[in-house]
C-alpha cells in the first residue's frame, strides 16, 4: 500500500522523524476524510491518521457498539491519500486505568452549549482523547473537518489554552452532489431519510440567504426550510466564528436534526447585517 504502515503502540509512534502531521479518525472514512489528509499530505514529512472507536465520546444508549467499523476499506483510502502511518491504538493504550478512572479535559463553557447541552459528557470525551493523540503522537499540525464545527473551536481553545505546541487546521465541509454533508453517520439513512436529509443543507441556504436582515431572520429562514421536509431541529443557532454571541458581520449558523436513526450536524459561515430596530 504505497509504503503505508500500521502502528498499534505509543513505541511505534517514537521513531517518527520530521515534522508530522496528523488527522485523527474514528474510521468508516468516507471522501470526506480523504480531502482531509489531502490537505493534511503537503503540510508536513510525515502523515498520521488515527483511527480509534472513542468510547468516552459516546453517552449511554449511543451507537458505540454499532458504530461502523470498515477497517479494509479504511485502510486502502489512506493509502489513495498518501499516508504514511495508520495509529490504531487498542482502548487500553488509550485508556490504560480504564474509562471511568481517568483525568478528562473540561470543556469550559463553550462546552455547555448546543452539543454540550443535549450531549453533556460528549466534549469533555472528544477533547480528552484529542489531547491524548497529540501527546502520543506529537503533531505540529491536526487537521479537522468544518462538519463538526463546535468541536474544532473547542480543539482549537484546548490546544491554545493549554499550550500544546498544535498548529489545528479545519477544512471545509465536503458535501454530496445534493449538498448534503458527508458523514460516516449517512449510511444509517433509509433511501426516504436520505432524500429528507437535504434538508440540513438547504435550510443553511435559506438562513445564509437572510444574513442581511440579523439574526432572528436567519433562525426563522431556517428553520422553515426545515420544516417544509417535515424535521424539527434540536437547534438552530447563530453564533459568533469562535462561538460566542454575535453582534453583525463575520458569523456562523448551525443546525443539528434527527433525521430517521441518524443525528445530523450541519453548519455554514455566513454576514450578518445589523439586527433591525425594535426587533
Amino acid at each position: 500500500m504505497n509504503g503505508l504502515r500500521v502502528v498499534r503502540t505509543p513505541a511505534d509512534l517514537r521513531a517518527l522523524e520530521g515534522t508530522i502531521a496528523l488527522v485523527p479518525t474514528m474510521g468508516a472514512l468516507h471522501d470526506g476524510h480523504v480531502q482531509l489528509m489531502k490537505h493534511a499530505r503537503p503540510l508536513a514529512d510525515t502523515l498520521v491518521v488515527s483511527i480509534f472507536v472513542n468510547p468516552t465520546q459516546f453517552a449511554p444508549g449511543e451507537d458505540f457498539a454499532d458504530y461502523p467499523r470498515t477497517w479494509d476499506d479504511d485502510l486502502a483510502r489512506c493509502a489513495e491519500a498518501g499516508v504514511d502511518i495508520v495509529f490504531a491504538p487498542e482502548v487500553a493504550t488509550m485508556y490504560p486505568y480504564g474509562t471511568d478512572d481517568q483525568v478528562m479535559v473540561d470543556p469550559g463553557p463553550l462546552g455547555a452549549i448546543l452539543e454540550g447541552e443535549l450531549r453533556p459528557t460528549h466534549f469533555r470525551g472528544v477533547l480528552t482523547v484529542v489531547a491524548k493523540l497529540f501527546g502520543l503522537v506529537r503533531p505540529d499540525v491536526a487537521v479537522f473537518g468544518e462538519k463538526d464545527y463546535q468541536q474544532l473551536a473547542l480543539i482549537r481553545r484546548m490546544a491554545e489554552t493549554l499550550c500544546l505546541g498544535v498548529e489545528v487546521v479545519g477544512c471545509p465541509t465536503v458535501r454530496e452532489v445534493d449538498g448534503l454533508a458527508m458523514s460516516s453517520r449517512n449510511r444509517y439513512l433509509e433511501p426516504a431519510e436520505r432524500e429528507r436529509a437535504v434538508a440540513l443543507s438547504q435550510a443553511l441556504d435559506a438562513g445564509v440567504a437572510a444574513g442581511s436582515q440579523g439574526v432572528d431572520a436567519v433562525r426563522a429562514a431556517a428553520t422553515a426550510r426545515l420544516a417544509d421536509f417535515g424535521v424539527v431541529p434540536d437547534y438552530v443557532a447563530v453564533t459568533s466564528p469562535d462561538l460566542s454571541d454575535p453582534t453583525s458581520g463575520e458569523a456562523r449558523l448551525l443546525i443539528a436534526a434527527r433525521v430517521g436513526r441518524p443525528r445530523l450536524l450541519d453548519n455554514r459561515a455566513l454576514t450578518l447585517g445589523p439586527t433591525p430596530e425594535g426587533s
